[in-house]
């Protein structure tokens, strides 16, 4: 049981750091979009 409870919380761990750099990537790419909206005007 406890090493089911250290699994998860080290997945857990995984999801949030994934969920910033997710964040960080998704960020660029809407500021690259928008960077190229305005030039293409």
């Amino acid at each position: 049981m406890q090493h089911i409870k250290q699994g998860y919380r080290g997945l857990g761990v995984l999801v949030n750091v994934n969920a910033d750099l997710l964040l960080y990537v998704t960020t660029l790419v809407i500021a690259f979009a928008c960077a190229g909206f305005v030039a293409a005007l």
